[in-house]
């Protein structure tokens, strides 16, 4: 009888499996019955606590009695928002609620597959922390700032703006100032983690910088229609960002989640990459201080691109706006405290303000949250993938996609192909499917755009 034939029977994998294996050989070396021996495994299957105090079954009862409890079943409620979205995405989620740790989950309209949990899913559970459920770009948020400039500059001054994007940003894996810029949040604690006290000064070095894939620095015209958002109705200036924690918050997402996988080794191998850290553990308390650092360091890299841009324009800026993804908060829901994991999901509790992108040539959305109790008071982060970034590149062209730019009126400074609008899902069909999720307080239209060269690796 080996590990699988004990799985089989309903040992868990990993210790208690390996442990069951070891009674196995004792068993038959001192001339136990061979055709007994399911029926042994069984009882002790059945009763670990009947046999701690037995010389031969002990170690596998105890094994038994420590290991973590098996995936559920049937998966806990979760319910879903938008149409047509993809079998696989759905299977995902449903896996993610089989967890024994999860209470509760949603899925966003702008859902597509992730890692582990999809991106749009959202996953609260009992005193754990996902390290992929939170996500590869810890922190990964979304910056708005309105600027005192005149609507017309978009059009009079472009080469002006376009030259403040080119000068005050840079893009792509690696990416660096060769003058290093300073920000207070190096000043944090980084020894929180030996992952982010060994990254420092990594983190340092790419400190105002933006990353890869879908992230961006765009100048547009935010077209506020509710007073809400904090300023008069009508047509402003406004710089939107969307990056994160860049190679940084990746190391620590990396090295947690491998740990997180040595600690449930019983985990399908479907749900490995959901594998958690209990709260209570040293590993979890770390991870949690990293990831709130990653958070800070995430909100500094936003805020060092607008400085710097706004300063570069001489601009005042009218309106500050931001709200971040890819985390975990502690909060209480259905009456009980949880931890909501948002990978790629936006907060969206009642009253809360937030920012809904659109594509390079598509429109983005300042909204406030309804606090919807079923959502676990989030909503969409964007318009969500249509397509993946390989069939992106396979059947999309940069002819439509630059006739399409310029039918908007929008100038783009660099992307990859991966990125065009056609690779993305109608925003418009996103924001309605989530009507009950948000209300639209302004209207966000990109006119100079800048993403990272083509070739690039995606980070998000």
């Amino acid at each position: 009888m080996n590990v699988h034939d004990l799985n089989r029977l309903g040992a868990p994998r990993g210790e208690p499996a390996h442990r069951g294996v070891e009674f196995v050989t004792r068993f038959i070396l001192r001339g136990g019955d061979k055709t007994r021996l399911e029926e042994e495994v069984k009882a002790v299957l059945a009763n670990p606590s009947a046999f701690l105090k037995d010389p031969l079954r002990g170690d596998f009862a105890k094994a038994l009695l420590a290991a973590p409890p098996a995936p559920r079943t049937e998966p806990v409620p979760y319910r879903r928002w938008g149409e047509g979205l993809e079998p696989e995405v759905l299977q995902q989620m449903e896996r993610a609620c089989q967890l024994p740790v999860a209470v509760a989950g949603a899925l966003m309209p702008d859902a597509h597959l992730g890692y582990g949990l999809p991106i749009g899913g959202v996953l609260a559970t009992e005193n754990a922390v996902i390290p992929y459920a939170v996500g590869v770009d810890i922190a990964c948020r979304m910056k708005m700032t309105v600027l005192d400039l005149p609507v017309r500059d978009l059009e009079r001054k472009a080469e002006r703006l376009r030259k403040a994007i080119e000068s005050e940003t840079r893009f792509g894996v690696g990416a660096t100032f060769r003058d290093r810029r300073d920000h207070p949040v190096l000043e944090e604690d980084w020894s929180v983690s030996p992952i982010t006290e060994e990254n420092r000064d990594r983190a340092w070095s790419q400190l105002g910088t933006s990353g890869s894939g879908n992230h961006f620095v765009e100048l547009g015209v935010l077209t506020v229609t509710d007073p809400a958002v904090g300023l008069e109705a009508g047509e402003h200036v406004a710089l939107l960002s969307h990056s994160g924690s860049r190679g940084t918050g990746a190391s620590v997402c990396s090295y947690y989640s491998k740990r997180a996988a040595e600690l449930h080794p019983e985990l399908p191998k479907e749900l490995r990459r959901l594998a958690w850290l209990s709260l209570d553990s040293e590993d979890g308390q770390e991870y949690w201080a990293a990831m709130e650092l990653m958070g800070l360091y995430a909100a500094a890299n936003h805020d060092l691109i607008h400085r710097h841009i706004a300063h570069h324009l001489r601009a005042e800026v009218l309106l500050d706006l931001e709200n971040h993804h890819n985390f975990a908060w502690k909060e209480n829901h259905f009456g009980r405290d949880v931890v909501v994991h948002r990978k790629g999901a936006t907060p969206a509790g009642e009253g809360v303000l937030g920012i809904i992108p659109g594509s390079m040539a598509a429109p983005g959305f300042v909204v406030r949250g309804k606090g919807h109790p079923d959502s676990l008071r989030s909503a969409a982060h964007g318009a969500g993938r249509a397509m993946s970034r390989k069939a992106a590149v396979a059947s999309l062209s940069w002819e439509k996609t630059q006739r399409l730019l310029k039918q908007r009126g929008v100038t783009l400074l660099s992307a990859g192909l991966d990125e065009a609008p056609m690779a993305y899902k109608d925003i418009h069909q996103v924001m309605a499917a989530q009507s009950d999720l948000v209300e639209v307080l302004g209207r966000f239209d990109p006119k100079l755009v800048k993403m990272a060269p083509s070739g690039e690796r995606p980070e998000d």
